[in-house]
This record gives C-alpha cells, sequence and structure tokens, in this order.
C-alpha cells in the first residue's frame, strides 16, 4: 500500500517522532544530545516553529510543533539530515541513521495539546531514564525540566546577534506577576512592574526568543502567577503517570475519531465521524484538516503566475511603479507593497519562501514576515480576480 502524503499547514500541531535504523541509538551520550538540540533551537528559531515539548531517548525522539510558514517537511529534514551528517563523523559511521521518514501526526489543538505535552514529557520516565517524578524535574534532556525552572532552556538559540538584549542570560517571564520572578530579572533591562507586558521601545520582552516565549504560552494555561503555574502544571504531569504509554495519543483513525472501539462500533456507517491515521481529532477536525491540505497542494502543483506578473497587479492596484516596489526604496507604501506582493505569491499562488526572498534580495525569514504583514494588510487592496 503506497505512503500516504503527509498533511501540512501554516498553525497546525503536529506530534512529531523519528527512532533509529533497526531501533539503534542515535544519542550515544549528553554530547550527542546537545548538538541535536543546539540544531533543533536554530532551526526552531530561522522558521519560527514553536516547540511546544520535546523528549530524547537513546534510540529516538518526540517533538510536539507549530509551524509557521516553513513546511514541517524542511524544518525535519534539516534537523535529521544535518544531524546524521554530524553523527556520523562524530562517530565515524556511514550509513542511514534514521529508521524511513519520520512520523507526523496533525493533532487538534483544543482537545490535545495539553495532554501531548505531558504524554511526551513522561516518555523518560516511562523509559525509565529518570525514576521518578522528582528525578524528572531535573532530568535535562525533556522541556518539563525547562518549564519548571529547574534547567536551562535548551531550544534559546546560542548563536544569537551581538545586539540581542537577553543572550547568555536568564530569561523573566514577562506575562506572570514580577514578584514570582525575582530570581530570574535582567537588572540591565527590568520589566516594569507596573507594566509586565513588552515595553514599547522594542529592547525588551518584545526580542524574548520564541522558545521562552513558548513556554509561557503553556504555563498560561494553568495560571497567570509563575509560581502558582509551575505547581498546576506539575500536578497536570503526575496525575498522568498512571495512565501508561496512552496508545490514544500515538496516531489518528476512526476509532481515536469516534473516542473508543465500542462507540464505533455502535453507530451506523454514514452516522461515524470521518478518521485519518495521520489526524488526531474529532471528524469535524479531520475534515477541516484534509480540505486545508488539499488547497496547499493544489497550489503547490498547479502552474503558478509568474512573480514578475504578480509585481504588476500590485503595482496596478496600487497605482505604484513596479520598478519601484522591487527596489530598496524605504518608502511606507512601497515597503507595504512588497509585504503584498510577498503574501501573494506565497500563500495565493504558492511559491517558495526562497523564491521570493531571491526575486527580492532579501532573506527567507524576511520574506516571512513580509507575508504576515502582508496578511494584514491585503483587504481588499490586491486579488487575483
Amino acid at each position: 500500500m503506497p505512503r500516504q502524503a503527509r498533511l501540512d499547514a501554516p498553525g497546525l500541531l503536529q506530534h512529531v517522532m523519528a527512532r533509529g535504523i533497526e531501533r539503534r541509538k542515535i544519542f550515544w551520550d549528553d554530547q550527542d544530545r546537545q548538538s541535536f538540540l543546539e540544531r533543533l533551537a536554530l532551526i526552531l528559531d530561522e522558521t519560527q516553529t514553536q516547540c511546544y515539548a520535546w523528549a530524547l531517548i537513546p534510540n529516538h525522539f518526540h517533538l510536539l510543533l507549530r509551524t509557521s510558514l516553513t513546511p514541517l517537511s524542511k524544518v525535519m529534514r534539516r534537523l535529521m539530515t544535518g544531524y546524521a551528517v554530524t553523527f556520523n563523523k562524530r562517530h565515524k559511521r556511514s550509513g542511514h541513521l534514521f529508521q524511513n521518514r519520520y512520523k507526523s501526526i496533525v493533532c487538534e489543538e483544543d482537545s490535545y495539546l495539553l495532554e501531548l505535552i505531558r504524554y511526551i514529557h513522561l516518555n523518560p520516565l516511562r523509559a525509565g531514564l529518570a525514576k521518578d517524578l522528582k528525578e524528572l524535574d531535573k532530568y535535562p534532556w525533556t522541556g518539563h525540566s525547562a518549564i519548571m525552572g529547574k534547567k536551562n532552556n535548551f531550544l534559546v538559540p546560542k548563536q544569537q546577534p551581538n545586539n540581542f538584549p537577553f543572550a547568555g542570560r536568564r530569561i523573566a517571564f514577562s506575562q506572570f506577576c514580577p514578584e514570582t520572578e525575582k530570581a530570574t530579572i535582567n537588572p540591565e533591562n527590568p520589566v516594569d512592574p507596573a507594566c509586565p507586558v513588552a515595553p514599547g521601545d522594542g529592547t525588551g520582552v518584545k526580542n524574548k526568543p520564541l522558545a521562552e516565549k513558548t513556554i509561557e504560552e503553556v504555563l498560561l494555561q494553568f495560571g497567570d502567577k509563575l509560581r502558582e503555574a509551575r505547581r498546576r502544571y506539575r500536578q497536570f504531569v503526575k496525575q498522568g503517570i498512571d495512565q501508561g504509554s496512552r496508545p490514544d495519543l500515538q496516531g489518528g483513525g476512526l476509532v481515536r475519531s469516534a473516542g473508543n472501539k465500542a462507540s464505533l462500533l455502535g453507530r451506523k456507517k454514514k452516522e461515524r465521524e470521518k478518521g485519518d491515521a495521520r489526524i488526531l481529532g474529532s471528524g469535524d477536525f479531520v475534515n477541516e484538516t484534509l480540505e486545508q491540505s488539499e488547497t496547499l497542494l493544489e497550489k503547490k502543483y498547479l502552474a503558478k503566475r509568474p512573480i514578475e506578473e504578480l509585481v504588476e497587479i500590485v503595482a496596478g492596484k496600487l497605482g505604484l511603479k513596479p520598478e519601484l516596489i522591487c527596489s530598496e526604496n524605504r518608502q511606507r507604501q512601497y515597503s507595504e507593497a512588497r509585504s503584498l506582493l510577498a503574501w501573494l505569491a506565497v500563500e495565493e499562488v504558492g511559491h517558495q519562501a526562497a523564491e521570493v526572498a531571491r526575486f527580492l534580495g532579501i532573506s527567507r525569514m524576511g520574506v516571512q514576515k513580509a507575508v504576515i504583514r502582508g496578511s494584514e494588510l491585503k483587504g481588499d487592496q490586491v486579488s487575483l480576480g
């Protein structure tokens, strides 16, 4: 039976797993684990991909990701290929490191986000790598210890620009009451207690790494004070210890969409929710995800309008000179036109961000930011009609 195409779209929550070939170890020591995480951190930051949970087991790994504009396949290809090359060179081996391709399951966020965070973070405990929850709190090779504040967050990239205000420092959680995080506030750039959210000068928490913002997002599910949120999160994780391996969280399909086999068998075929082995969620979510993915596939394979033609469309709609849209002109109208062009090319026509970046002479990250801005500006200004 041929493999089904992977499902992907910006914003989807995906549980990703990969094993070593013949179930052999892919992490031989802490240096391997650190190398993998440093690479992962840079890729997540560059592609603005969120990682809500992760766990490294000697012969496999788990990630809970939400992609941005960069497809999951590109994120994983960079991660797994790059790590395999480094691993083989270091250990003087050759050949494949991973078993087949990675497995990814699209997950319905409302029902499964917290359940999957708990499930993934308990993996080292189930594998016997940590003997109890107290030891897991400080176990460095899963995201649980970073959420608990017991270990540094490995997913904050080490290679930050020199002007990055938080490089090399512990970072205060801006969205929580400041009295709960006394020891971690940066004295050179403290968050104003009267305004615990991002200051408006652009030097504060606006520049916080995505990995730290993601931990905040998780903890805010449990409370608006950091200490209390961590306590409730830990209690939630503790309650999952006795639940075992949770096969219901390891894939999709009709049975899991229905909730359990008994309820599925008790329904007529036409009354059953649609299921898909690549999706973990309700029937409505399965339908919505499949429709969204099919739309993206159509964009990928249909003949694309050239970017030059899209420049003419944007210029005509906005009454601007086409050559100035593609120039380095920094006037607001041309900057906004470039954002609209990026959105139109990537989101509506299906050009790759790298292709648009080469055309405009900017970075892929610049294109991704422009697409986001363009989607906010578009309104009725630009269309292909």
